[in-house]
């Protein structure tokens, strides 16, 4: 397989919430393996744009090919994409009346039909790679959040997808928190999951990027790898986002 295959496009893409256009002729390849981070202001599309990739939400003008497949309003093709494309969110959307084991095996079990103790087998698998089989009999609540992020990124995995979109999946952790789920994040890119990154943390990006992104206004203002990124970065309003978030 070459491993330069395009596996997300995005051309021309347009969005609007009413009057207001939150996303403005983006255009972006994603190849297989590669890992994009993207980050910008509030406000600047960043997660719109990574939720039109598994159409939770829907674009008006563009096309979006994901392995080949064009996001229309044709159920059939959001199924087929969804089944490809796995997507960690910022409040966890973990099911507070399940188990870790149940939440993880929900969807291999629904979706996928698998029998039952094929998919806890799978999702015990994925608990012990995020380091945390011990916790599968406990419910949601009973974990820290930086648990609770670590678990639906398991759940993620039980679909076996070929890309995982993350969105903003530490901005609701405590600060110490944060480098566990980082941590998972970076051992996926090490082993060459396809992965697009909504996050404000520059040093996870300077680890793992092959890309980052830079988002204002429902634009992609500048893109380049992370040396060239953060070390020259061309357009003002990127040195100014970046002088900001740096100085925190």
């Amino acid at each position: 397989m070459d491993a330069h295959q395009v596996v997300v496009e995005l051309k021309d893409v347009n969005k609007w919430y009413g009057e207001f256009h939150v996303l403005r002729n983006i255009n972006l390849q994603v190849s297989r393996g590669e890992k994009i981070v993207i980050c910008g202001p509030s406000g600047s599309g960043k997660s719109t744009m990574i939720r039109c990739i598994n159409r939770l939400e829907e674009h008006q003008r563009g096309d979006i090919i994901v392995k080949g497949t064009p996001l229309t309003s044709d159920l059939k093709q959001i199924e087929q994409v969804r089944r490809s494309v796995g997507m960690v969110f910022q409040h966890f959307n973990l099911f507070p009346h399940l188990t870790v084991l149940e939440n993880c095996c929900l969807a291999p079990i629904w979706v996928q039909q698998r029998p039952r103790k094929e998919a806890e087998a799978l999702a015990m698998k994925f608990l012990e790679r995020v380091r945390i089989p011990d916790q599968a009999l406990k419910y949601p609540g009973q974990l820290s959040g930086g648990q609770q992020q670590r678990v639906a990124i398991a759940r993620s995995l039980c679909m076996n997808p070929e890309v995982m979109l993350f969105d903003e999946p530490t901005s609701a952790l405590d600060p110490e928190m944060v480098r566990e789920v980082l941590d998972v994040m970076v051992e996926l890119a090490q082993e060459g999951m396809t992965m697009l990154c909504v996050t404000h943390e520059m040093g996870f990006a300077k680890e793992v990027a092959d890309r980052v992104i830079f988002m204002d206004r429902g634009q992609i203002v500048e893109e380049n790898e992370p040396g060239a990124f953060f070390g020259h970065p061309q357009s003002e309003r990127t040195r100014a986002f970046l002088s900001q978030i740096l100085a925190h």
